[in-house]
């Protein structure tokens, strides 16, 4: 199983940091990929020694600190005291909506600030480059492209003292599983392709659908006797609730930085039929299964070819193959460190 670099490897931080995080949300309330990501990237910290906490700042219904995988969560009723933890802290942690505030409180307090970049929104780059930014983040090599183009644009913007490619950790045995016979979409909102499920589950009657409520957007269930509702999921609970019962995972999404959940899908040899977004281009590589959200015809096609044993060894081989070259180890490893050097 990849794991991050041990609390002992070279190059480690001479005493543990006080490593301070501020999240809008978290698991296992919500479960989206940005925020399982930053999962992902906070427990080898964790293993190495180091004091993370997450100080929620918009959502969560707990009244008290809880832990999740070794990390320190604490609830909104907390944020007064966010101010002392920033004082406090060796490194600060943000994305998303949050890197403005945090970004302010770290010039005021001197202290230096990671920013974790999951989309390349205009609004992602300009906040993070609106100055004293330590350490940028990014999913992917197409979002550091679109971060150089970024700057050409904008040559005003302070570019982060460092930049890191960090692709969305997966622990490949936390998700490996024998595939069940369901074709599933995970998140059933309009732009993760929810129109395209219900569209398909009606042209194929004798097929059996899963349709996994997401952590936000308007679902789409469509109401039929072959399509199944899968309540949200907590991210532990993906393997056996999702992916046992998986053959074919489908990503229509309209917009993709990365694309999370069919990484976690590729462990267990799942195919996965997506749409071309560049992020799905590059996560999926050559296992990816590449078609127009437009194009129902083609979707169809695929699924029916599919059925066959032959063609889905072929593309369940190319899956595993794939999950094998996404090893988080190295990344992990490079993120522990830079947070570190800080």
């Amino acid at each position: 199983m990849a794991r991050a670099v041990p609390a002992s490897a070279p190059g480690g931080a001479a005493k543990p940091l006080r490593i301070v995080a501020r999240f809008h949300a978290f698991p296992p309330e919500h479960n989206a990929g940005a925020e399982h990501m930053l999962v992902s990237m906070l427990r080898p910290l964790v293993e190495r020694g180091h004091d993370v906490s997450v100080w929620l700042s918009r959502y969560g219904t707990a009244t008290k600190e809880y832990e999740y995988r070794g990390i320190k969560v604490m609830p909104l009723a907390s944020r007064l005291d966010f101010p002392t933890a920033v004082r406090g802290a060796s490194v600060l942690l943000a994305h998303l909506e949050t890197v403005p505030a945090t970004a302010s409180l770290a010039r005021g307090y001197g202290k230096p600030l990671a920013v974790v970049c999951h989309n390349t929104h205009r609004p992602t780059f300009r906040d993070m480059a609106a100055g004293g930014t330590a350490l940028a983040v990014y999913n992917s090599l197409w979002m550091e492209a679109e971060a150089r183009l970024f700057f050409a644009e904008y040559p005003k913007a302070v570019a982060p003292a460092t930049e890191l490619i960090v692709r969305p950790p997966v622990f490949a045995d936390e998700y490996r599983t024998k595939p069940g016979s369901a074709i599933t979409l995970v998140n059933c909102n309009p732009e993760k392709g929810g129109k395209v499920l219900e569209a398909l589950a009606r042209r194929m009657p004798d097929q059996h659908f899963l349709a996994v409520r997401g952590a936000y957007g308007q679902q789409i269930l469509p109401d039929l006797p072959n399509v199944e509702l899968v309540e949200h999921v907590e991210g532990r609970e993906m393997r056996e609730r999702v992916y046992a019962r998986t053959r074919v995972l489908l990503m229509p999404s309209s917009y993709e930085s990365w694309g999370r959940v069919g990484c976690e899908a590729l462990a267990s040899g799942i195919p996965v039929v997506a749409h071309p977004t560049p992020g799905l281009c590059e996560s999926l590589g050559e296992a990816g299964i590449f078609v127009d959200r437009e194009d129902i015809d083609g979707y169809e096609a695929v699924l029916r070819k599919l059925t066959a044993p032959a063609e889905y060894r072929l593309a369940s081989k190319r899956a595993k193959a794939r999950s094998a070259e996404l090893d988080p180890t190295a990344d992990l490893g490079a993120w522990c460190e830079a947070i570190e050097s800080l």
